[in-house]
């Protein structure tokens, strides 16, 4: 298989940012006409499939809209828990605008790296396009240029490119969960399902378990590097519980991983909430249903598809305007998986 030109590539071929590559590639009307030429001339030096897109100046009528999530090889198709909710939102979003809406995922690589676009975004015109989840930067810009430069992203991040986004804000709703446990008299927590370089909103999570411990004067962490997937939590958890058996309480990074730590506890003899306390994160429906139901911290997940249609109806009425982030609040849903040691 040939490996494909990245945007990447092409901006350290022609001595530029990233931005500075897909504004010029884009024939956006910032860039220098010899910066243009110098980026053209690198992407047709390697092979780098080139789309000038005309700048859009006026309005345009939402008719269809794509969106797009990620599925790592090998996985198989089932829609990711989370972004079902997004999908269902933004369906609701679009009736309401008259607009059709079109679903697809794009297989990628341990690196995040997709193995072939879909269809939908090479042969459909789209007049929008969601992308859900942690997509390479040069591949949303590449998406940019090949589907539609009216793109918002939805717990996906592209620093350099100037794109409206919806995100949570994970560090607060982790810090919430964590000063809860420390309230109930918790002093040894415990962290599972992250890595350190883990995409951004797992990150935050991490980081708003390590600030709720700091500011509340407690030293003692216990992070457990693993996977955000339900084997990821029962794994870490066997592990955690092993070397510092006096963990009374765990944040997961989200529901799915909290299962796994709940049945790893439950292997381990821990009974929940009397042996160990488990709080979740982005309250799915099965956090309700298990036994005991969990305690989460709920992101309004359809909320997020609605605005991001918005944020696309928005942009089509005035596609000059500056690109804006959405930051949707969370809030700590009680159950019956956290005691107090109180």
């Amino acid at each position: 298989m040939v490996e494909r030109v990245t945007l990447r590539q092409v901006a350290e071929t022609a001595g530029v940012s990233l931005g500075t590559a897909s504004q010029a590639l884009g024939n956006k009307s910032n860039v220098s006409a010899e910066t243009r030429a110098r980026v053209l001339e690198a992407a047709e030096a390697l092979g780098y499939k080139v789309t000038v897109r005309t700048s859009v100046s006026t309005t345009k009528k939402l008719n269809t809209i794509g969106m797009l999530t990620k599925r790592e090889v090998g996985m198989p198709p089932a829609l990711n828990p989370f972004y079902s909710y997004i999908l269902s939102g933004a369906e609701h979003e679009c009736q309401r605008l008259k607009a059709s809406l079109m679903y697809a995922a794009v297989e990628v690589d341990q690196l995040n790296r997709p193995l072939e676009l879909p269809a939908m975004l090479l042969d459909q015109q789209l007049d929008g396009l969601i992308v859900v989840g942690a997509f390479l930067e040069d591949t949303v810009a590449g998406i940019s240029r090949q589907a539609t430069p009216n793109i918002v992203l939805v717990d996906a991040y592209a620093p350099s490119q100037q794109f409206d986004s919806v995100v949570i804000d994970n560090i607060n709703g982790a810090e919430t969960a964590v000063e809860h446990l420390i309230a109930l008299g918790h002093r040894h927590i415990g962290l599972v399902g992250s890595v350190p370089n883990d995409y951004p909103s797992i990150r935050e999570r991490r980081k708003g378990y390590t600030r709720a411990l700091r500011d509340n004067g407690l030293s003692d962490s216990y992070i457990e590097d693993s996977r955000l997937t339900r084997e990821g939590g029962y794994e870490g958890t066997l592990r955690l519980l092993k070397r510092a058996p006096n963990v009374t309480a765990i944040l997961a990074c989200n529901d799915t991983v909290a299962f796994g730590v709940m049945s790893a506890a439950h292997e381990l003899g821990r009974r929940i909430p009397d042996g160990l306390s488990v709080i979740g994160f982005d309250d799915i429906d099965p956090a309700q249903e298990v036994i005991p139901p969990l305690t989460t911290v709920h992101v309004d997940k359809v909320l997020m598809g609605v605005l991001a249609v918005r944020h696309l109806h928005d942009r089509s009425e005035d596609p000059t305007r500056t690109a804006l982030t959405t930051s949707v609040s969370t809030q700590l849903i009680l159950r019956d998986s956290v005691q107090s040691l109180r």
